[in-house]
């Protein structure tokens, strides 16, 4: 192997790229500095460079084509220049499909039949030649400084779509990174190893600390290729990323035996995820909690300490929003098919539990079941709205207790952080899939 291939190699090594595209890069260079120091503004010239002898071979590359009347490349050429005019007057540039409507014949890419008959007497039109050019002895130092910049280059390009196309297979996916810091706009620059990825105000957890030099989990929203490189936008707020995070802690579900149907969450305080199976030898719920509760431990803990309400998902509407609405225990639910709108009924001292702290378990169990749900207290005509606001919601019920509310405030307003050990029963509210009347079991 020649002083220019291990060159060569120890850059593909070093950049992780391929042999052929530091190559490529390297003719690509090579083309243009000949066609700045030897050649003519109108070669389309490729370049074909031995790495083991260091020789080089230069074509001028042009389709054969009619030809085309000196006068009327004149007047061509004065109404591009018209349209161009014209077009900068209005902020913009022609098109390429516009130059290419107005120009008949292009000089670096194609060669008027008349010229082409002293190269090749038997070209037929549309062919396309590669007529070989002298190569001067002084090309490659001449040319040697300004291959180095379009080689530098091209590197550069080669190696942000390697790591574009290592990120865009993650889109919809969960990746490890660590906090950096907070930019000017409020964003999270999170270091993800060869690139860093961003975490917009909208998809930061309310309450949620992003502490420099932490390592977190997140959602990868998208992967973009802009100007000046893969953009990479994450978050810790999306639905999804509760998805993907049951996918790969719970093996029914990432199998797909057990099935998630759907997911309401207000990020950093609470989801809603109703689970399915069609295996009646398989417990959804049982399956997401584990032993002792050793799997949904985990996948509170990624969340950031968010409590999780895994729901028995049923096809029967009126059975599906009893359960959305655990952990209250409702007596019956009326329902109007039409409108979408449903009345739970429960008991008064259910009527708290049902609505929730600023009435987020009814607007979770909303938003799980798709139905518009009104919890009234049986009996009187005590009625709270998912729609409704939540302080008007707040307003509405009784208070809860002291301890339950400290303890809230405590898991939303501090960073989130939940342990294996302090796991409490609050955390963790498991709908049973039969009639039997447990409102929570202990996660722990």
């Amino acid at each position: 192997m020649s002083d220019v291939a291990k060159a060569i190699q120890h850059i593909c090594d070093e950049k992780g790229l391929e042999y052929d595209v530091v190559l490529e890069a390297i003719q690509t260079a090579l083309g243009a500095a000949y066609r700045k120091d030897f050649g003519s503004r109108q070669g389309n010239y490729k370049v074909k460079f031995s790495v083991e002898t260091g020789d080089i071979q230069v074509w001028d590359v042009k389709e054969v084509v009619d030809d085309v009347d000196e006068e009327q490349l004149e007047k061509d050429q004065e109404e591009l220049t018209r349209r161009r005019e014209a077009a900068q007057t209005e902020g913009r540039d022609l098109t390429d499909e516009e130059v290419e409507d107005l120009v008949r014949f292009n000089p670096k890419m194609q060669i008027m039949m008349s010229e082409v008959k002293a190269i090749k007497k038997d070209a037929v039109i549309g062919e396309i030649l590669e007529i070989e050019q002298e190569v001067p002895g002084e090309f490659g130092r001449m040319a040697a400084q300004t291959a180095k910049q379009v080689v530098i280059q091209k590197l550069r390009e080669a190696e942000r779509n390697s790591v574009y196309d290592d990120f865009k297979h993650q889109e919809g996916q969960i990746v490890s990174g660590i906090v950096q810091r907070r930019d000017r706009s409020g964003s999270i620059i999170v270091d993800l190893g060869k690139i860093t990825g961003i975490v917009g105000q909208d998809d930061q957890v309310k309450g949620e600390r992003y502490r420099p030099g932490e390592r977190m989990q997140f959602f990868v929203i998208s992967v973009e290729m802009g100007s000046r490189g893969p953009q990479i936008m994450l978050s810790r707020t999306r639905k999804d990323m509760v998805r993907v995070v049951f996918e790969q802690e719970i093996p029914e579900i990432g199998s797909g035996e057990v099935v998630i149907k759907d997911i309401s969450r207000e990020p950093g305080q609470r989801s809603k995820v109703a689970v399915w199976t069609d295996d009646g030898s398989i417990d959804p719920i049982g399956s997401c909690i584990g032993q002792r509760g050793s799997r949904i431990t985990t996948i509170i803990e990624e969340l950031g300490g968010e409590k999780i309400d895994i729901i028995q998902y049923s096809d029967n509407a009126e059975e599906f929003i009893k359960h959305a609405l655990s952990p209250a225990k409702i007596i019956r639910v009326e329902l109007n098919e039409e409108t979408k709108d449903a009345i739970a009924f429960v008991a008064e001292d259910q009527f708290s539990l049902a609505i929730g702290r600023n009435g987020q378990n009814v607007r979770l169990a909303a938003e799980l079941t798709g139905w518009k749900i009104k919890v009234q207290q049986d009996g009187t005509d005590t009625v709270v709205s998912s729609e409704d606001e939540a302080e008007n919601a707040e307003a509405s019920v009784s208070t809860e207790s002291s301890t339950e509310e400290e303890s809230e405030k405590e898991e939303v307003t501090e960073e989130p952080k939940a342990k294996k050990e302090e796991l409490k029963e609050e955390d963790t509210v498991i709908e049973p899939s039969t009639d039997e009347k447990t409102d929570t079991k202990d996660a722990s």
